[in-house]
C-alpha cells in the first residue's frame, strides 16, 4: 500500500516536472550563454544558483490571509534567461487570489494541500471553472484572466505554481482599474453604474484620493 502511495506521488511530481519543462520552451527570449551573470559580477559559486526564500514555509503556522511567496528573477536572479519560476500561494479559509493576468507565460498549479475553486476567461467571454482537490492541476493560459479561491470556511489551502518566463507579470484586475487614477467617469460609463459607486469600490480598495 505505501509502495502504491509512493508511486502515484511520484507520477504525479513527474508528470508536473515535463509540463514545466514544456512551458519553458515558450517563455523569454532565448540567450547564448549557459547563464546570466549579474552586472559586474566575477565570481560565482552554487550560492548564486540556489534560492532560499522559501524555507520560511515549513517554519511558518498556516495562513491567516491569502500570501504569495514568490522565486522569479526579481527574488533570483540566476533565473534570467531560463524561462522558468515559482510561486507558492497561500490560501487562508475563505481568501481569494482576485481575478488577474500574467502577461507573458501562461502558469500551471499544482495543489499540495485543501480545496480551491479556479477559472479563467478565454478571448470569447467564456468562462472555465473547476474545484481543485488535493494532487489535482489546473493551466491558465498565457494573458487570460483567472482567479483562486477557497471557499473551505475552515481549511487552508496550498499551492505551487509554475511558469513559463523568469518574469512572467501580474496584473490585477481591481488594482489596475481602481487604483490607478483611471477618471471616475470613464469607469462608471463602462461599468454601466454611477460615480458614487466607482468612488466606493476605489475606497474600499484604498485607492488615494484625487
Amino acid at each position: 500500500m505505501a509502495s502504491t502511495i509512493f508511486s502515484i506521488k511520484f507520477f504525479s511530481l513527474f508528470i508536473s516536472s515535463i509540463a514545466i519543462i514544456g512551458m519553458a520552451t515558450a517563455g523569454d527570449p532565448n540567450i547564448i550563454s549557459d547563464f546570466v551573470l549579474p552586472q559586474n559580477a566575477t565570481l560565482i559559486d552554487g550560492n548564486f544558483f540556489t534560492f532560499t526564500g522559501m524555507r520560511s514555509l515549513f517554519l511558518s503556522s498556516p495562513p491567516t490571509t491569502f500570501k504569495v511567496l514568490k522565486a522569479s528573477m526579481a527574488e533570483f536572479p540566476a533565473l534570467n534567461g531560463q524561462s522558468v519560476s515559482y510561486a507558492v500561494l497561500e490560501f487562508a479559509n475563505g481568501t481569494i487570489n482576485p481575478p488577474h493576468i500574467h502577461p507573458r507565460s501562461a502558469e500551471l498549479l499544482f495543489l499540495l494541500g485543501g480545496t480551491l475553486q479556479v477559472g479563467f476567461v478565454d478571448t470569447t467571454n467564456k468562462l472555465f471553472t473547476q474545484t481543485l482537490e488535493a494532487g489535482d492541476l489546473f493551466v491558465f493560459p498565457k494573458g487570460l484572466v483567472h482567479f483562486q479561491y477557497n471557499a473551505d470556511p475552515q481549511g487552508f489551502a496550498l499551492a505551487l505554481s509554475a511558469f513559463g518566463s523568469a518574469n512572467a507579470g501580474t496584473v490585477s484586475i481591481p488594482n489596475t482599474l481602481f487604483t490607478t487614477g483611471i477618471d471616475d467617469n470613464v469607469l462608471a460609463k463602462s461599468f454601466k453604474t454611477d460615480v458614487a459607486t466607482i468612488q466606493a469600490l476605489k475606497a474600499a480598495l484604498g485607492a488615494p484620493k484625487p
